[in-house]
């Protein structure tokens, strides 16, 4: 059980301002709220993870001063959450901040009137999470990353890079709450541009070699990987692999790519969870979650990384280049 605490230092008097100036804290209150997650913490806290706790060092809130959050990392092994949630609820945290959708699942099976804040959600109403965007009708609301109306974009683009790519594989866990939303919106733009998708699920970290294989012995000639909680612990060894076996791959966010992913379109996590200490301030102040809507990325952004495109063997179409929002070299 990782009952791991993490403080941030704070020293100087300019902490010391932004604590006693905030409006959102009586210096006789420590706020307790829980962060579930799929991940690990090891080798280092992930990066959308520290976003969130800066964005809240940014609204007042200090660990160890103003704050104490509980963390609870499945480190991979997603059958935990449950337990991991159950832990959280009997803390009496104020709320839970769920770094994904199957955190997310975990978190409302535990509790029907606890807060729940999505740090992301690939299609939060499409998963049951909320009733609707604007109205989300019960204890969750957060941030969605409406990764289903994206998925025709990312097959366009991954068939600009490889036209000849007339097979692509799918890889993604099943067992994750947004698969089956995410795999047949793909499968949908798919058949609009003649292409033919080929899933290949990978339920927990340890399956991604035999997934690899799987994918070589499928004869795609390209790759589309689904942003879940399982493909992000296992995101090295994949970006790997996908070098190894010379597959271009698509990704669903900006940290795949400057992992040393060929291509990413769509949202950075990292903005998901600095956005989503909004909610954490909002419901610590009284307001609830009924009341607040599910937020939308503000942007999306097309990361292309042109190390790894000399690698592969693939020239970048200049077409492509001039839409990117960010180049790795």
């Amino acid at each position: 059980m990782n009952r791991r605490r993490i403080l941030l230092a704070s020293t100087g008097v300019g902490l010391f301002a932004v604590a006693v100036g905030s409006v959102a804290q009586t210096p006789h209150r420590l706020r307790r709220i829980g962060l579930l997650a799929a991940g690990s913490p090891h080798p280092k806290i992930p990066a959308p993870v520290e976003a969130l706790r800066e964005a809240l060092y940014g609204l007042g809130y200090i660990e160890g001063r103003t704050i104490e959050i509980e963390y609870r990392w499945a480190e991979g092994k997603v059958d935990r959450l449950p337990e991991l949630a159950a832990e959280l609820v009997h803390l009496r945290v104020e709320l839970i901040v769920a770094a994904g959708d199957a955190p997310t699942r975990a978190a409302k099976a535990a509790t029907s009137t606890l807060p729940i804040v999505m740090a992301t959600s690939g299609d939060a109403v499409g998963a049951g999470f909320v009733a609707s965007l604007a109205r989300p009708g019960g204890n969750v609301t957060g941030m969605t990353a409406i990764n289903p109306e994206l998925g025709a974009k990312r097959l366009q683009l991954l068939r600009e890079l490889q036209p000849q790519a007339l097979r692509i594989a799918v890889l993604g866990n099943p067992g994750d709450a947004s698969h089956a939303i995410d795999l047949r919106a793909s499968q949908d733009a798919s058949r609009e541009i003649d292409i033919t998708l080929v899933p290949i699920d990978m339920r927990t970290v340890d399956a991604v070699d035999g997934a690899f294989e799987q994918i070589l012995r499928s004869k795609a000639g390209a790759l589309v990987v689904f942003n879940d909680s399982t493909t992000v612990e296992a995101r090295p060894r994949i970006v790997q692999l996908a070098a190894q076996y010379r597959i271009p791959a698509m990704y669903e966010a900006r940290e795949w790519a400057a992992a040393g992913g060929l291509v990413a379109y769509g949202v950075t996590h990292v903005d998901l969870f600095r956005q989503s200490a909004a909610y954490v301030d909002k419901i610590l102040r009284g307001a609830k979650p009924v009341d607040l809507p599910v937020e939308q990325p503000t942007r999306l952004r097309l990361t292309i990384n042109l190390s790894a495109a000399k690698a592969l063997g693939i020239m970048i179409p200049q077409s492509v280049l001039i839409r990117a929002d960010e180049v790795i070299e």
